[in-house]
């Protein structure tokens, strides 16, 4: 039955029922579309081919079993953010994750295992005690004291899955993916509109929410910031590059420091404060600059901004499945959300420095 699946499509499209109604020209009704996502009915040939034409999936989708759940799923939002654009957010995720087990499916590959690190979750009793789960996370992993080069590379090496949706009031998500019979995923989900920063620190924030046990009157969010700064800057790393103690900093030693952590200003302030570097009167008086810049505010972009960063495991399997006759060059266009003649393109003529568009 197509109930699960149609409703999911209609919602990732941002769509209600009477929208969906006039998308496939009153084919049918708003009333009939919900009896097919509630099972109480099927549709014809000819209306499921329209249904799924507006929804921009395939027919096989819709009839397709549905497996994916997600669980546990929590929004990194701000407070104008919907019910309906929380469950279009989940219905897309819940789309790429499909299509990103499949390829792993097509491959015989299975999905990388999450290598939660041995002791978590960290017990955190004071928000100060997420530097050391921070510590005790890279130890596990074997990063040392170093600036990770690619967070998102890095996550998904260890097993969680890491999509990249443009979204308008949700910054990230966290949520675990719940299949028949198999052992559940962690997923993060970042904007794709954010600058590459800002996604850094929001996959390591969501790391946090994934590996500490928050204890009941800790603040869970300033904790999980407070892992972020701690896993994406140590602070032995931050002494031996800027000192134990400063009263003033220029911009452009500030720029530097961006470039090496790969993290934004005010990041980089917080932690300075967080670990006594800055006094109170340097962290103000800082802050106040980026004010003054616009650099607090929409589309927060900072001296030395970098575009963002893309997964790019689930498009490296999709030309593998294709280079081994796995699946076709229609099917990889369609998973990958691009035209077979832009497929061609880019498996015969990739152009040195550019990006592929995220999963979509």
């Amino acid at each position: 039955m197509i109930g699960q699946r149609l409703k999911l499509s209609r919602a990732a499209a941002g769509l209600s029922l009477r929208d969906l109604e006039a998308k496939i020209g009153n084919l049918v009704t708003a009333q009939a579309i919900g009896k097919y996502e509630r099972n109480e009915a099927m549709p014809g040939s000819r209306v499921l081919i329209a249904l799924a034409d507006a929804l921009d999936v395939s027919v096989d989708y819709l009839l397709a079993d549905q497996e994916l759940v997600l669980d546990g799923v929590e929004f990194r939002k701000k407070a104008i953010t919907s019910r309906r654009e929380e469950a279009q957010v989940v219905a897309k995720v819940i789309h790429l994750l499909e299509r990103y087990l499949l390829v792993e499916q097509l491959l015989d590959l299975p999905s990388v295992q999450w290598d939660r690190p041995r002791e978590a979750p960290y017990p955190v009793r004071a928000v100060d005690e997420a530097d050391r789960a921070a510590r005790s996370v890279r130890q596990a992993w074997g990063l040392g004291l170093d600036p990770i080069p690619n967070l998102m590379e890095l996550l998904e090496e260890r097993g969680i899955k890491v999509l990249s949706i443009e979204l308008d009031n949700i910054d990230g998500m966290t949520a675990r993916v719940g299949r028949a019979g198999k052992q559940a995923l962690p997923v993060i989900l970042v904007n794709a509109r954010d600058w590459r920063e800002r996604q850094r620190f929001t996959l390591a924030h969501e790391l946090g929410h994934m590996v500490l046990d928050i204890a009941p009157g800790v603040d869970e969010e300033k904790a999980s910031h407070r892992f972020a700064g701690a896993f994406l800057m140590p602070a032995e790393t931050l002494w031996s590059e800027i000192g134990k103690h400063r009263t003033s900093i220029s911009l452009g030693e500030l720029l530097r420091l961006k470039e090496l952590f790969g993290a934004s200003f005010q990041a980089i302030t917080y932690r300075c404060r967080d670990l006594g570097i800055f006094p109170e009167a340097l962290f103000r008086n800082l802050f106040k600059v980026y004010s003054e810049r616009g650099w607090r505010s929409p589309p927060f972009r900072e001296p030395g901004a970098v575009a963002a960063e893309r997964p790019s495991r689930f498009e490296r399997l999709c030309y593998r499945a294709l280079a081994e006759g796995a699946i076709s060059e229609s099917k990889v266009a369609e998973l990958l959300g691009v035209s077979v003649h832009e497929l061609n393109q880019r498996m015969e003529a990739p152009i040195a420095g550019t990006t592929a568009p995220a999963l979509a």
